[in-house]
């Protein structure tokens, strides 16, 4: 995973818990009977997202919960419905969009605390399960439809929803297609196959299809590669969900560094933030608790 020089390691610490009063401890819910059974969930966040004034914004899958933290690490909750939102990103104009496994595709109105469909099925048939979502410069929303593929049924898809309503399935053939994120050239998307226990690079063609898709980077563990953030320089932050760990891969595939969480081992969604974008943040889903570090020297 490194040529000569050992990856750096960069360590975290909490920024921010989820309170006492939000967790629901001893409640049973059919998310956690599928994808966590027998272990006590009293929440799962992922999904940060930084809006304009420095508020993180997260989910909470099982219990259909979206909050807010502000910037001195209070929390406050937004709305609650019934559904499972997994991913959300919120665009340069403040649009708050929700890749929800139950739904779809989603809008929050953080003000009016309300929630609306934005696509909801593909020719009349409902997607498996959306799982993370990726905006584009040009307002293209790319999302994966992860449902419960794997190595036994690699048939998860990829999708791009152009601002024109047009809907285009990149690939039908992931392995848990999960977080996803564009280059700075916005020509080559990667994606983390999670129980392939890889990252896929996806390179785009001129008619915008995708072709001679690979395997960028190849990891280990009881789960795998969860959400990702590209920084400018394009450096791939790989949150992973059984590691606890974030790893930096350089543009060439290179492992250079790892940031290891200091809480669980459930790193699963990370967010590049601070005035100097300086700042990674991580959702440590295990102990409901996101975490941040200091990414200023790579």
């Amino acid at each position: 995973m490194y040529l000569e020089t050992p990856p750096r390691l960069i360590e975290t610490k909490i920024f921010s818990a989820m309170p006492d009063k939000f967790r629901r401890k001893d409640v049973r819910t059919d998310w956690a009977d599928a994808n966590r059974p027998g272990a006590p969930t009293d929440s799962f966040i992922e999904g940060p997202s930084f809006d304009r004034d420095g508020n993180l914004y997260i989910v909470d899958i099982p219990f259909g919960r979206i909050f807010r933290i502000a910037p001195d690490g209070e929390w406050s909750l937004v709305i609650e419905y019934e559904g499972w939102p997994n991913g959300l990103k919120i665009a340069a104009d403040g649009r708050i969009l929700v890749a929800d496994y139950m739904h779809g595709i989603m809008e929050l109105d953080a003000k009016a605390g309300g929630i609306k469909p934005v696509l909801t099925a593909r020719n009349s048939e409902s997607f498996r399960g959306c799982n993370d979502l990726h905006l584009a410069s040009n307002g293209d929303i790319y999302f994966t439809d992860q449902g419960q593929t794997g190595l036994h049924d690699p048939s998860g898809r990829v999708y791009r929803l152009a601002p024109n309503g047009r809907l285009d399935c990149l690939i039908d053939t992931g392995i848990s297609p999960n977080g996803l994120v564009l280059d700075p050239s916005e020509t080559v998307l990667f994606v983390a196959m999670t129980r392939d226990n890889a990252v896929w690079r996806l390179p785009f063609m001129m008619d915008g299809s995708v072709s001679k898709v690979g395997r960028f980077c190849s990891l280990f563990g009881t789960s795998g590669p969860d959400g990702m953030t590209m920084d400018a320089s394009g450096r791939l932050f790989v949150g992973h969900a059984s590691l606890g760990h974030v790893f930096v891969f350089a543009p060439n595939g290179e492992l250079i560094a790892r940031v290891k969480s200091c809480a669980g081992p459930n790193c699963t969604n990370v967010a590049i933030g601070g005035a100097k974008k300086d700042r990674l943040y991580i959702t440590e889903s295990a102990t409901g608790s996101v975490l941040v570090a200091d990414i200023g020297g790579l």
